[in-house]
C-alpha cells in the first residue's frame, strides 16, 4: 500500500519528497520485507526501530497522519484487549477482548490529524455487530460524524480467507457533515480461480470515482442498487447498522415490456414442463440403475 501510494503521487504529478511514510508490523519477517521493499524504491520511511505489536507497543504514539491505509487481521480474538481496557485510544468505547475490529478502527482514527482520512478493510460483521459494546462504539463513531463512506465488497478477494469484506472510510473533517455514502460492490469482481475473485481496473475506478465525486460535489448521484447517501436520521432508523444493502436498495431490472400476467402464465407453464421432464429423467435413471442391480 505504501508503494502504491507513492506511485499514485508520482502519476498525479505530486512531489514524492513530500511523502513521509509511517508504519508498524508485529511479524518480524513481514517487517523486514516492508523495509526492504521501501528501500529498494527509495521511499523514506519510519517503520519503527523494531517489529512490535500495534496495540501493546505503539511505536508512533504521537503520530497524526494525513492518510491512513490499513488491512488488519479480521475478527482477531487474540489481540491482548483485556490488558488495554484503559487505553487512551478507546475514545468511543472499549473494544471487546474477543474481537479487535473496533480496536483497529479506533486506533486508525486516533492516528489522524484534524483533516485526516483513514481507509480500513474489515470483515462485514463489523457493519452490524452489536456484541460486547461494538454497537455502542459504532453508534458513537457515527454520531461523532467520523464515518464518511462504507464500501461493501464481494467474497473471495483474499488468498487467506473467503469471507466478504468492507472498507470503512473515516474522515475527521467530512465535506458533507452529518451524511455517509454507502457503496454496494458485492456484485463486482470475476472469479479467476475456484477460490479467488479479482476486481477489474474499471470496477475499482467505478468505486473510487463514486467516492471522489461525492466528496468533491462533482456529478454525484444516487444509483439504486449501487450507491446512496444517507443522513444521520436514516442511519438511526436502521439502528446504526451500516450494511450498504440496507440503504442502496435493489438494482432496478430493465422492463422487457411483457405484461406481468402474461409473464407469470408463461413462466408457470415453463416450470410445469421442466417438472415433468425432471420426473421422466428420474424414472429413466432408476430404470438404468435397476438394470445393473442397483435399486433405490
Amino acid at each position: 500500500m505504501f508503494v502504491q501510494s507513492y506511485k499514485f503521487v508520482k502519476e498525479h504529478s505530486g512531489n514524492t519528497f513530500d511523502i513521509s511514510v509511517y508504519g508498524q508490523e508485529w511479524n518480524p519477517t513481514t517487517w523486514k520485507l516492508a523495509k526492504m521493499n521501501l528501500a529498494i524504491r527509495g521511499i523514506e520511511n519510519n517503520l519503527g526501530s523494531k517489529n512490535a505489536d500495534t496495540f501493546g507497543e505503539d511505536l508512533h504514539p504521537t503520530l497524526k497522519a494525513d492518510y491512513v491505509l490499513a488491512n488488519p487481521p479480521f475478527n482477531d480474538s487474540d489481540w491482548g484487549g483485556a490488558l488495554l481496557e484503559n487505553d487512551a485510544r478507546w475514545k468511543w468505547g472499549v473494544p471487546p477482548a474477543g474481537n479487535a475490529n473496533y480496536a483497529w478502527l479506533s486506533h486508525m482514527v486516533d492516528k489522524l490529524n484534524q483533516n485526516g482520512i483513514a481507509a480500513t478493510v474489515l470483515a462485514n460483521g463489523s457493519l452490524s455487530s452489536n456484541t460486547s459494546n461494538e454497537g455502542v462504539i459504532r453508534q458513537n463513531m457515527i454520531t461523532a460524524d467520523l464515518v464518511d463512506c462504507i464500501v461493501a465488497l464481494p467474497d473471495k478477494l483474499f488468498y487467506s480467507t473467503g469471507i466478504p469484506v468492507c472498507i470503512w472510510i473515516m474522515n475527521r473533517n467530512k465535506s458533507h457533515k452529518g451524511k455517509t455514502l454507502f457503496i454496494d460492490g458485492r456484485k463486482l469482481g470475476t472469479m479467476v480461480t475456484r477460490r479467488l475473485r479479482e476486481l477489474t481496473d474499471e470496477e475499482i475506478r467505478k468505486i473510487a470515482d463514486t467516492y471522489i465525486n461525492y466528496k468533491n460535489d462533482e456529478n454525484y448521484e444516487d444509483i439504486q442498487g449501487f450507491c446512496k447517501v444517507a443522513d444521520l436520521d436514516e442511519i438511526r432508523e436502521h439502528d446504526y447498522i451500516l450494511t450498504p444493502g440496507r440503504y442502496v436498495g435493489i438494482e432496478e431490472a430493465d422492463d422487457d415490456g411483457e405484461p406481468f400476467e402474461e409473464k407469470m402464465e408463461r413462466l408457470t407453464q415453463q416450470l410445469a414442463e421442466q417438472f415433468q421432464k425432471s420426473k421422466e429423467l428420474e424414472e429413466e435413471i432408476r430404470k438404468q440403475l435397476g438394470g445393473i442391480g442397483y435399486v433405490f
